[in-house]
């Protein structure tokens, strides 16, 4: 049986947490960034736990790691 490879789109994007949550970045900052706010843009840094329903297909996806 081949391993898994690891997709490494996912591992580029995502990290597992010490206790198997999935942290990911927040979208949003990129681009058309005029027109808001200063605070919009500072909550906006650093990343943020993604939601339980993607965490299956996230751990699938790093698994190779």
């Amino acid at each position: 049986m081949p391993t898994m490879k690891t997709k490494k789109g996912a591992t580029k994007r995502l990290k597992m947490s010490a206790t198997g949550k999935v942290k990911r970045s927040q979208g949003g900052k990129s681009h058309l960034n005029g027109y808001k706010s200063r605070g919009r843009k500072r909550n906006l840094r650093g990343t943020t736990v993604a939601d339980k329903t993607f965490v299956k297909t996230a751990t699938r996806m790093l698994q190779g790691s």
